[in-house]
This record gives structure tokens, C-alpha cells and sequence, in this order.
């Protein structure tokens, strides 16, 4: 499993998952990637159970690239013990999710096997994905529910005429 060789902390804030990821949000190195929609933590367990998915379903054949990396100690402390007497031990690592991250990028065979295996690695991970293509844009804004943004000609037609203002009793009479 991934976990770092050395670490400057060995516990470390939990910290928030909020906002879009900034980096890593396209398809650098393969042809075809399974990028995350939602925040999460992904454990170093589920991404070397999605990797195990994808190699075994193009068996063996094609170039499989993991982007993300489990560097963050998840604490837990022993079952049954009393409040108080410090932060736990390090149990686990995870890697922290923002949505647009590319979690797994593939390359070297057909875009049909490409897409199920990126599928069936997806059912390994706690977070929603979409598999998207070098040639296509990795948008993540219109996947996202509620992300904002508005057409120009929703808000141009919800705009009212300077004249029709005081016809709607908006004006001192």
C-alpha cells in the first residue's frame, strides 16, 4: 500500500475539503482519466483496490498512472480507552479529494476497455467520478450541482427596463 516513507509531523489536522481543486484537474499523462466530482478522503487501501481493478481489466496490457498520493495520517485511538491522554496513533493514510482532481489516468489500449476499466475502479472509491479524454475538456463546473453560474441570456431576460420601473410602483408618486 502507498503511505510516505518519512513525514516532518507524524499527526496532522484533520483541515477541511472544501473548494475545487487547483492543480491536477486534466489528463497530463495518458489518453483517457477517472477524475472526482465531490470531495473526499480516499484511503491508500481503495486506491490499491482501483488500481488492482484497472490492470485486471486490460490485462495487463496499457499504461496506468496514479495521480493522487495517500500523505496525510488519519489518528484513531484503541477501543475502550478514556477520554483525554493525547491525540492517537497514526491508523492510516489517506489522500485528500477536491472535486476536479484526476484520481487515475490510463493509456495504450482501446477507449471501450479504457472506459470500463476506469468504471469499474470507480466502484472501488468513495467519491463520485467521471471518466473523461485527452480531447475533451475536464470541465468539472458542469457536473457540479449548484455551481453558480447563470447563462447570459437567463440574465438578461430577468432584467428589467429602466422604464418600466416606476410603472411597477417602485417610484415616489
Amino acid at each position: 500500500m502507498l503511505m510516505p516513507k518519512r513525514v516532518k509531523y507524524r499527526r496532522v489536522h484533520r483541515g477541511d475539503r472544501r473548494g475545487k481543486a487547483s492543480r491536477g484537474t486534466s489528463v497530463a499523462f495518458g489518453e483517457f482519466g477517472l477524475q472526482a466530482t465531490e470531495p473526499a478522503w480516499v484511503d491508500s487501501r481503495q486506491i490499491e483496490a482501483a488500481r488492482r481493478a484497472i490492470t485486471h481489466h486490460m490485462k495487463r496490457g496499457g499504461k496506468v498512472w496514479i495521480r493522487i498520493f495517500p500523505d496525510k495520517s488519519v489518528t484513531a485511538k484503541p477501543a475502550e480507552t478514556r477520554m483525554g491522554s493525547g491525540k492517537g496513533a497514526p491508523d492510516h493514510w489517506v489522500a485528500v479529494i477536491r472535486p476536479g482532481r484526476m484520481l487515475f489516468e490510463v493509456s495504450g489500449v482501446r477507449e471501450d476497455v479504457a472506459r470500463e476499466a476506469l468504471r469499474l475502479a470507480a466502484y472501488k472509491l468513495p467519491v463520485g467520478t467521471q471518466v473523461v479524454g485527452k480531447e475533451t475538456p475536464a470541465q468539472i463546473g458542469a457536473a457540479l450541482p449548484g455551481n453558480g453560474t447563470r447563462e447570459p441570456a437567463a440574465v438578461e431576460a430577468d432584467a428589467v427596463p429602466a422604464a418600466a420601473a416606476p410603472a411597477l410602483g417602485g417610484g415616489n408618486d
